[in-house]
């Protein structure tokens, strides 16, 4: 038993480091967007789907003998592509969605090690279930110490791992791992076959009532129901990643963080405590569901110190709902494969689900509520409510709750600070009255439902959006209010323009006159020559404001979807009327701007988000070294580091002082009285040459960057986001 636990920790030990690793690899190629996460989760998925079935498939239609010998050779078959690489040369299309394209390059690099780890678990559990060892009657417990592999794996990666090693490094030592996985898993083949019994097919039936009995015949309502709860914990988990990376930054920490809880709850749920740990995930999480579905409605701000461990809680006691029905309703043995291969494929669905089809079902990110909707309705609750027929206070209660919550919203639509308190109080009383209906989970799944269509509606009405649109990197909204026209990535504005058309030439948001970008453009030599401009980031197109006569301007932007937003007339003029002195290069940043010229540009401005997240790889010494490639002698740079939960001024300032650059800093206050459709902003300029900067030296505004000691240089092979991290917002 000790040997085969040990197999199983190794290899979901592997499974789970290699993920983060190819992640970040492919990470910077695909411009920094969260959905480069979810897009290899779904790969792992469905490797781990293929992994399964290979393994229920020679488990139970090829001999022991020629079961031991497919699987020895499908172990030894990756030691010849290691260690993987994803290629320097790999480029995805530059229009379009790049799933089918990253699919594709992580099956070339990754897809042969990752299959044969994934076959691993299922296959050990059940050549494990057939020797004469007493535990084996029900070897379901091994499943518990694979996961405890994988949580191991998970917590070093950003704490230990991550820290001390380059991403070369750690490819290498991967692949030395492995080595020692297959010589763990000869082993293993050894110890099943010397310890088999005559009677390996007949196993007892689990002991816990509750679980299926070892017949003859799995029902399709029992394997539906397995890929059912499957499906929801993870879609719930794509689905909270997302929303941490969106806003903070696409990393392995935000990665890891639900994964981590994921499997966690897996642990849970087949260790002998499980029983309790349902009980107490079915009890309480109506009370962190129903905060967090009131933050939902009221769209209300809230520190990383309250945001994060809600919505982590919530999905936990969520993923436990789920998981320990899962466990509960376990097969015997012998049909264990068969049994591992249903979770897998609802564990796949959920990735297709949040990966592939609900960008293009939803405008908007419905699939998180819609997710937790399904899981509050797998609860067991009261077993009488649970098993009687449709009644009308499961109808009447819904919408009852559902009018009351958007009575409130009419009647409290926030006005400001004082006016949210309001709004976020007022639907408290919707949400008591969903509690009251907490003990039928049907009924109470249909409440929190009508109190999330309600905020949806009612923010629909008030939000006035003239355009909505969902993409590879995000949801995009184009709202209008009595002033102005504004786009929405995610939840951060991304440009905004005047109605009045005396008026629209002017620039707003961060990129105001009097604000750093507009004392930059006044003040560096290089803005005020003829000499032309590169930008790294679209958005409405509102630096085109500052472009002189003569001047070419460059805009680099990843998503053709904000091109085509920016250039549409009835939204947006700032591109129209810059004309032919303005052109826009589809594609991440750093690879088209690699093939631009050198010595091109007199000014660079760094301006990429993706909602408020900026993509790390383009604050990095190779990405500063392309930059200064690309600059003219006496230019300069100026980056955009505006955020709400990282502090980017030490990191800029170390880049630009391994660099040798002279750097000024400037955090501006805006007033939006004074100037309205003013943000405030923060902003770093350099250059190779105090001159260069021209009147910023000098100027009171503008500061010298300070490098506390230990910041570290961020390279393409290291990053450390937990050094810059604010978990209250800026």
């Amino acid at each position: 038993m000790p040997l085969f636990a040990a197999t199983l920790f190794f290899s979901s030990l592997q499974m789970f480091a290699v993920e983060p690793i190819v992640a970040k690899t492919v990470l910077p190629i695909l411009g920094g967007t969260p959905m480069v996460w979810n897009t290899c989760v779904l790969f792992f998925q469905i490797l781990l789907l293929g992994g399964y079935a290979y393994a229920h498939a020679t488990t139970r239609w090829l001999s022991r003998r020629a079961c031991r010998i497919s699987y020895a050779l499908l172990l030894a078959l990756p030691l010849a592509v290691l260690p993987f690489g994803i290629g320097a040369g790999a480029q995805p299309p530059a229009g379009g969605s790049p799933v089918g394209w990253l699919l594709l390059v992580l099956l070339r690099s990754i897809g042969l090690p990752f299959f044969a780890l994934a076959a691993t678990a299922p296959m050990l559990q059940r050549w494990f279930a057939d020797t004469d060892h007493p535990s084996a009657r029900d070897p379901y417990f091994l499943y518990a110490a694979s996961n405890v592999g994988s949580l191991l794996a998970l917590i070093a990666y950003p704490t230990l791992i991550e820290p001390a090693l380059p991403l070369r490094e750690q490819n290498a030592y991967w692949t030395m791992a492995y080595g020692i996985f297959v010589t763990t898993a000869a082993f293993s083949l050894i110890a099943a076959r010397r310890c088999r019994t005559g009677a390996a097919d007949t196993v007892a039936a689990p002991a816990e009532g509750d679980r299926a009995q070892d017949d003859s015949r799995i029902t399709w309502e029992q394997r539906a129901t397995w890929t059912a709860l499957a499906f929801v914990p993870s879609s719930l988990m794509l689905a909270v990643t997302t929303y941490f990376s969106t806003d903070i930054a696409p990393v392995p920490l935000f990665w890891i963080a639900p994964l981590a809880l994921y499997l966690l709850t897996f642990v849970v749920a087949f260790s002998t405590r499980s029983a309790a740990a349902r009980s107490f995930s079915d009890r309480f999480i109506p009370l962190l569901v129903l905060p967090l579905v009131i933050l939902m409605v009221a769209g209300a701000g809230f520190s990383l110190w309250g945001a994060i461990p809600l919505h982590l809680a919530a999905f936990t006691m969520a993923a436990l709902v789920c998981h320990g029905r899962l466990a509960a309703g376990r097969p015997a043995a012998a049909h264990l494969t068969e049994y591992y291969f249903w979770i897998a494929f609802g564990g796949m669905l959920g990735g297709v689900f949040n990966t592939l089809a609900a960008p293009v079902l939803f405008s908007r990110v419905i699939e998180y509520p819609l997710v937790l909707v399904l899981a509050l309705a797998a609860r067991r609750g009261r077993v009488a409510t649970a098993a009687a027929p449709w009644s009308m206070n499961d109808l009447a209660m819904p919408i009852g709750v559902g009018a009351i919550s958007a009575a409130f919203i009419v009647w409290l639509h926030p006005g400001g600070a004082d006016g949210a308190q309001l709004f976020v109080a007022g639907l408290g009383l919707p949400a008591f009255v969903a509690f009251t209906q907490s003990r039928a989970p049907r009924r109470f799944a249909a409440c929190v439902a009508t109190m999330l269509v309600a905020g949806s509606t009612a923010a629909s009405a008030y939000g006035g959006a003239l355009y909505t649109s969902r993409t590879f990197f995000g949801v995009y909204r184009v709202t209008s209010d009595a002033r102005f026209r504004s786009l929405y990535h995610g939840s951060t504005v991304h440009g905004m323009q005047w109605l009045d058309t005396s008026r629209t030439g002017e620039p707003l948001t961060y990129y105001g006159a009097a604000g750093p970008v507009g004392q930059a453009f006044a003040s560096l030599p290089a803005a005020a020559s003829r000499r032309d401009v590169a930008v790294v980031g679209l958005g409405v197109g509102t630096l085109a404001s500052y472009r002189l006569p003569g001047q070419q301007w460059t805009f680099y932007e990843i998503d053709p979807e904000v091109e085509r937003i920016a250039r549409t007339n009835d939204y947006f003029s700032y591109l129209r009327t810059c004309g032919e002195g303005c052109r826009v290069v589809l594609g991440d940043a750093r690879l088209s701007m690699a093939r631009a010229p050198d010595h091109a540009y007199g000014l660079i401005v760094l301006d990429a988000f993706s909602s408020d997240a900026i993509p790390l790889h383009l604050v990095t010494r190779e990405a500063l070294a392309l930059y200064l490639g690309k600059l003219s002698p006496g230019g300069a740079l100026a980056f955009h580091i505006t955020n709400r939960h990282l502090m980017l001024e030490p990191v800029i300032a170390r880049l630009a002082d391994s660099m040798g650059l002279s750097a000024r800093w400037q955090q501006h206050r805006a007033d939006p009285v004074l100037r309205p459709g003013e943000f405030s902003s923060e902003w770093i300029v350099m250059a190779r040459r105090p001159q260069d900067l021209g009147s910023v030296i000098g100027d009171p505004r503008w500061n010298i960057p300070p490098i506390p000691p230990g910041t570290p240089l961020w390279t393409d092979d290291f990053s450390n986001i937990v050094s810059v991290l604010s978990l209250t917002p800026r």
